[in-house]
């Protein structure tokens, strides 16, 4: 089965984001396909690199940046609502003229769009967050 993701929530303030990692990770070794992981609202705070938790805590962020790596997954994060949150990539740092970017590897930045091809493209479209 073809899924895509929609995560609402950030990486440690709601339990969204894990169980949309574990979900995504699951559905990968089981053999289905995730077409896009697009992360909206706070959900968008799960793509920056500045993220440093406690090193006995989980760092959701590198598991995202991990998986997209090992499948080649598409992570999108919402322009919107990174640019409300300070989530930038080099070229959106660089257009609205700030000196430096945070967006972590194996993300990328775009539009609405990404969500409503997603949507249209896999079997299943799953929630996690409000």
């Amino acid at each position: 089965m073809k899924f895509s993701v929609l995560v609402n929530e950030g990486p440690y303030q709601h339990q969204a984001s894990d169980s949309a990692y574990q979900f995504t990770k699951a559905a990968l070794e089981k053999g289905h396909e995730i077409f896009r992981v697009f992360f909206y609202h706070d959900g968008v705070n799960n793509g920056t690199r500045l993220t440093v938790p406690p090193q006995d805590d989980r760092n959701i962020v590198n598991r995202w940046s991990e998986l997209s790596k090992q499948y080649n997954l598409d992570l999108v994060v919402c322009i919107a609502a990174a640019q409300r949150r300070g989530i930038l990539d080099v070229n959106e740092a660089k257009r609205q003229g700030k000196d430096s970017n945070n967006l972590a590897d194996g993300f990328r930045i775009s539009g609405l769009g990404q969500l409503i091809e997603a949507g249209i493209q896999a079997e299943r479209m799953v929630v996690f967050g409000d």
